[in-house]
């Protein structure tokens, strides 16, 4: 599950749904949950992840390179497209409560979402 401290809420919808979906179907169910396993690795390992920092800057060869032929070889898509599915496995978790935000390493923004386990998690409303 996700939880948005900023909006005491727990976030049950997808953003940018339109683009998930278009490339969801470029992308094999194979390939998908090769991925899906690999993150959710880096994220059971882990209490505190950032989305960005997962994938690496070179995905040739790697079990993300789908997601950019998936996406046309577009690689500002295939890293939103990476958010986006990091996001989902997250939020159709029932069993973990991960918060969200985005940060600042040294004055600079990371790029990613980073995202933490939530010890004491509020009651779903």
């Amino acid at each position: 599950m996700l939880y948005s401290f900023d909006s005491d809420k727990y976030i049950k919808t997808l953003p940018h749904k339109k683009q998930y979906d278009m490339w969801r179907k470029k992308l094999s169910n194979v390939d998908h949950e090769i991925i899906c396993n690999e993150i959710m690795q880096h994220f059971n390992e882990k209490e505190v992840n950032t989305s960005s920092f997962i994938p690496g800057k070179d995905w040739t060869g790697t079990v993300y390179d789908p997601l950019y032929h998936a996406c046309g070889g577009n690689v500002e898509a295939s890293g939103l497209f990476f958010g986006l599915i990091v996001w989902k496995l997250l939020m159709d978790n029932p069993d973990v409560v991960w918060g969200f935000g985005r940060y600042r390493i040294n004055d600079v923004d990371i790029r990613g979402m980073t995202y933490f386990i939530v010890s004491n998690p509020p009651e779903d409303r």
